[in-house]
């Protein structure tokens, strides 16, 4: 059984960074590819980033980047996602999620991923 479990989230004013963790259990972390979402309040979940299972390539959504770094340690199993200028509008719910396919490049839709946190609040105050 996969669990992820996502850490890190808080109460921070606008402007300000958060450095978000999820760590994976057992031997479920190397060769998949990792990515973080969020689920803001009456909103579908959406895509933030994504990290290849190698650590070499990373895709990000047009809302968060040039703010936001998805990073993995494949040793300690797992992935982290520093959130930097952070504003009102990315509060939400933070989700990270392990792919489906073994050894795959990037992807960015929800049905790419089989295993998911049970989420971090990020709240970010104007």
């Amino acid at each position: 059984q996969v669990q992820l479990v996502e850490s890190g989230g808080g109460l921070v004013q606008a402007g300000g960074s958060l450095r978000l963790s999820c760590a994976a259990s057992g031997r479920t972390f190397t060769g998949y590819n990792m990515g973080w979402f969020r689920q803001a309040p009456g909103k579908e979940r959406e895509f933030v980033a994504v990290i290849k299972w190698s650590g070499d390539s990373t895709y990000y959504s047009d809302s968060v980047k040039g703010r936001f770094t998805i990073s993995r340690d494949n040793a300690k199993n797992t992935v982290y996602l520093q959130m930097n200028s952070l504003k009102p509008e990315d509060t939400a719910v933070y989700y990270c999620a392990r792919s489906k396919g073994l050894l795959t490049g990037v992807r960015s839709s929800i049905d790419d991923y089989n295993y998911w946190g049970q989420g971090t609040q990020v709240t970010v105050s104007s």
